[in-house]
């Protein structure tokens, strides 16, 4: 108890035993300890490094040659499925960008399409709270919201389009007007679209998430069991070093959430008339090198291409065009994602 008593657990900055983690008096025999720590709840994103931190405590104050054992409990009892948060839906892949500007929506939107048109049904969320996109690259900005009940509750009713389901918290706010709102209210904002909403049974949800790392991402963290984070950046070194706090925050051990691998943006430069040059703008396989650096995959290199930038400015996802060079690029992205996803599900 007094090796327990030197760990931290992180939720309430107190140690183990002030936290009342400590659910029963730990069992010794002969070489072998058993702890039960109760945890608040079986989504605690604390929950490895607590359990790691108090096994190595017992190690270094009692004996290194102790056996443990620790058991983990929850306060609150995993849920039913039919009580969870989303649970229809098989695989969640959260899109993140150290920063913005570097296409992040583009992908998310191109992506979710793209997984439609292998034959997997797709949701689509635009967790961007203050710069929601959703709405304009998907060409349903002005169509309304409505609520269906459901075993007795009143659920938003996503969108449709391109057989893909989604929500925004722009189709609910007007577009010119700036949403002001504190960490607190954008997520409590964002848990009603996700858990308030009937998605359905659904292959793939995606998440285009705010860029950096906040309070948004924190709350999703906590809400969702992320089956991924896909992470994308341009070449040049300024996104990079960003790009890099984005995979830390996944992969921190707090977090612990698989990189699926990385998307090189604007790669290179195309012009229509020169569809065979390539004028590397922003440098050269910037994200190459760092997929390389960090062990995760490369998932795709995505040309600069004015293409791309029209047709989500109108509305039409350039992967609708599947004949185009830039729509197989984001189906080969696509499937590159689903072969990832199959992989570290055998695993």
């Amino acid at each position: 108890m007094d090796a327990l008593a030197t760990v931290t657990y992180a939720g309430t900055k107190k140690n183990l035993v002030e936290s009342g983690m400590v659910a029963d008096t730990p069992a010794i025999s002969g070489n072998k300890v058993k702890v039960v720590l109760e945890f608040p709840r079986d989504t605690d994103p604390f929950l490895k490094s607590t359990v790691k931190a108090a096994e190595a405590a017992i190690h270094y104050h009692v004996s290194n040659d102790v056996e443990v054992e620790i058991v983990t409990e929850f306060k609150s009892k995993a849920r039913p499925a039919d009580e969870q948060l989303l649970p229809g839906v098989k695989h969640i892949v959260a899109v993140s960008s150290g920063k913005g500007g570097v296409g992040k929506s583009t992908v998310a939107v191109n992506l979710a399409v793209a997984l439609a048109r292998l034959g997997y049904s797709v949701g689509l969320l635009d967790a961007d709270i203050f710069g929601p996109s959703i709405p304009k690259m998907m060409g349903v900005e002005n169509e309304k919201i409505y609520s269906v009940n459901k075993d007795g509750r009143d659920l938003i009713l996503p969108l449709e389009k391109y057989g893909v389901k989604m929500l925004s918290i722009g189709f609910f706010v007007a577009p010119t007007t700036a949403t002001l709102w504190r960490g607190g209210m954008a997520c409590n904002a964002l848990k009603q679209l996700i858990a308030d909403a009937d998605w359905g049974e659904l292959d793939y949800f995606i998440l285009d998430t705010p860029p950096g790392t906040s309070d948004i991402h924190l709350s999703i963290l906590q809400m969702l069991h992320l089956t991924g984070a896909v992470i994308v950046s341009t070449p040049q070194q300024v996104a990079l070093a960003d790009a890099r706090k984005g995979i830390d925050m996944y992969q921190h051990e707090k977090v612990n959430v698989p990189i699926l691998g990385l998307v090189e943006n604007m790669a290179w430069f195309t012009p229509a008339e020169l569809p065979q040059n390539r004028y590397y703008i922003f440098g050269r396989e910037g994200c190459k090198r760092l997929a390389e650096e960090m062990h995760v995959p490369l998932l795709a290199q995505l040309p600069l291409v004015q293409s791309v930038c029209e047709a989500g400015d109108g509305g039409a996802p350039v992967v609708t065009n599947i004949d185009s060079m830039s729509g197989q690029a984001f189906l080969t992205l696509a499937q590159a994602v689903v072969t990832v996803v199959n992989r570290n599900e055998k695993k």
